[in-house]
């Protein structure tokens, strides 16, 4: 039976997969909304194009580097679960709104399109870039590496150069979700269930169906040959 008869039939097609935030990914996704909105005027707010910058300043440092940027990378006390024993040591929370706020200021770098948009998981994001890569065997490539990262660190590394590549082709992801996926992913246990997730996200978003441009600008050098 195909899917239209399957349709007829009165048998729905299964939505995409969508996955929500938790109160972290909550926190994390309204505070980059609002900066979001602010570069994104007709006008950019200057200070709002200054904190862009100085965010991205932060990539891969620890929290805390700039007190001027409180207002954008503080957690909230009752989100900060749990803590270090040494009081002067970031929390998994810190270090997971730190540095997915940060991140999201180098993928919206130059960009006027909205970079932050909700429902757009990791996974779902680079099987987009897959589609719109000149180089989809690249992307498969980095896409692996931070599936296999043993650290935390490596794992940011990783993303950083995926992130630029979404830049690169106007994709957008959600930062609340990469948010929560990153305090989980500070967790050594809990690595792997991450990153299962992350691919399960990506196969189930058909990273080779190039009819689906979901969320995808073609690469027109790609189109040009």
């Amino acid at each position: 039976m195909t899917v239209v008869d399957l349709e007829q039939a009165g048998t729905p097609r299964r939505k995409p997969w969508v996955r929500s935030c938790g109160e972290l990914g909550k926190h994390v996704s309204r505070t980059v909304g609002v900066l979001q909105s602010r570069l994104l005027r007709d006008a950019p707010d200057p200070e709002a194009v200054s904190t862009l910058a100085r965010l991205r300043r932060g990539i891969g440092r620890v929290p805390g580097f700039d007190y001027t940027l409180e207002r954008y990378l503080q957690v909230p006390p009752h989100l900060l679960g749990h803590r270090p024993a040494d009081d002067a040591e970031a929390a998994d929370a810190e270090y997971a709104a730190h540095d997915a706020v940060t991140l999201y200021a180098l993928h919206q770098q130059s960009r006027r399109e909205r970079m932050h948009s909700p429902g757009h998981g990791l996974g779902q994001a680079l099987a987009a870039l897959v589609r719109a890569s000149r180089s989809p065997e690249g992307v498969r490539r980095r896409f692996a590496a931070l599936g296999t990262a043993s650290s935390y660190p490596e794992s940011v590394y990783h993303l950083r150069s995926l992130i630029v590549m979404l830049r690169e082709h106007q994709i957008p992801l959600d930062y609340g979700l990469l948010a929560d996926d990153l305090q989980t992913l500070r967790q050594p246990a809990l690595r792997p269930r991450v990153q299962a997730v992350w691919g399960r996200e990506f196969f189930r978003s058909n990273p080779n169906d190039a009819t689906d441009t979901d969320g995808v600008t073609p690469d027109p050098e790609e189109n040009a040959s």
